[in-house]
C-alpha cells in the first residue's frame, strides 16, 4: 500500500462498510461495468482526507445487488471498518472502452449546456442515474434544474469542448426546477 503520485482517477465503487469478519467490506457499484472487477488486480481508495492509496485487491463477487472486495492485507473487521467511506478508483488509462455516443459521469459533469441558438442554460453538476432515465443536474444563476439525458433533447455533446447542446420543449426548465 503505497501513496500515489498525481494522476487522473476515476471512481468506480465506494465503500459502504466492513462485511463479515475477515476483512471483506460491501461496496456501491458507481460503474455499468461490475465485469471489470474480475479483471481487476489493484486499486486505489481515496479516503475524506484525500489520502489515496493503492490495494491489491483479491477477490470480488456481487452480493445483492452491491459488490463485496477483499483487499490483500485487510484481514480483520477493524481494519476493514477503517475503509468504510472511501472511494475506490481505477487511474484513467484503465477506464473501459465505451460504446460510441455514450459517456462517463465524469466527462459530463462541468460541460456548457447550451439551447440551440447557442444561448448558455447553466454546467453540468451532477448526473442522476434512474432505471432507463438518466437526468443531468444543470446549475444556473437561479438554481438547479433537471435535463433528460437523452438523445431527443441533448442534440450534440462535444466532450472535448466541454459543452452539450439541446433542444428543449417550452417549460422544460420552470417544470424541472
Amino acid at each position: 500500500m503505497e501513496s500515489s503520485a498525481q494522476s487522473s482517477f476515476i471512481a468506480v465503487a465506494r465503500i459502504v462498510r466492513a462485511r463479515g469478519n475477515r476483512g471483506e467490506v460491501l461496496a456501491d457499484l458507481y460503474t455499468d461495468f461490475p465485469e471489470r472487477f474480475h479483471q481487476l488486480e489493484e486499486a486505489w481508495l481515496e479516503f475524506a482526507d484525500q489520502r489515496r492509496q493503492r490495494f491489491r485487491l483479491e477477490d470480488s463477487w456481487q452480493h445483492k445487488g452491491r459488490l463485496v472486495l477483499k483487499f490483500a492485507g485487510v484481514d480483520t473487521i477493524s481494519a476493514a471498518e477503517e475503509l468504510a467511506g472511501a472511494w475506490v478508483q481505477v487511474e484513467a488509462d484503465q477506464t473501459v472502452r465505451l460504446p460510441d455516443g455514450t459517456y462517463f459521469d465524469h466527462d459530463l459533469i462541468g460541460c456548457s449546456v447550451r439551447d440551440i441558438s447557442g444561448a448558455e442554460l447553466g454546467i453540468v453538476k451532477e448526473v442522476i442515474r434512474f432505471w432507463g432515465n438518466h437526468q443531468l443536474v444543470v446549475e444556473d444563476q437561479k438554481g438547479e434544474f433537471l435535463l433528460p439525458a437523452c438523445e431527443g433533447i441533448c442534440k450534440e455533446i462535444s466532450i472535448e469542448k466541454k459543452e452539450i447542446s439541446v433542444d428543449l420543449p417550452d417549460g422544460l426548465i420552470d417544470l424541472n426546477r
